[in-house]
């Protein structure tokens, strides 16, 4: 996969984004998650993006789940990298940051089963 196609990708506008909790599309957490990302950086390995924190990631009062974290419409940067990829695992991280402080607000890492392809 080319890198472009990965920016295009993330960038998807709201258009096609479109659920209501009573018919929630498949794959509804995806665009549900990342609509409004700016995409700054992509590399081999690496991809860092901006976005304003939106209402509908916060708790239902309007605040997130610890308020010392980030507020509505805060500017946040997400890097991800990959750390290892191999022939059956991908291991990532992930860091949150204010993008005005460079402030660690988050972090995480993900390990993946990469499923091996059918020579079929």
């Amino acid at each position: 996969m080319d890198l472009e196609s990965v920016k295009r990708y993330l960038e998807k506008d709201e258009a096609g984004n479109g659920a209501t909790v009573d018919s929630i599309p498949y794959k509804f957490f995806e665009p549900f998650i990342v609509q409004g990302i700016t995409v700054d950086v992509v590399e081999s390995g690496r991809v860092v993006c901006t976005m304003k924190v939106p209402d509908r990631l916060l708790l239902k009062e309007h605040r997130p789940i610890d308020a010392t974290l980030m507020f509505v419409q805060e500017e946040i940067e997400i890097e991800s990298k990959a750390l290892r990829v191999g022939k059956a695992v991908a291991v990532v991280s992930v860091e949150l940051r204010k993008k005005k402080t460079g402030k660690i607000v988050a972090q995480g890492r993900h390990t993946k089963y990469l499923a091996l392809s059918s020579k079929m």
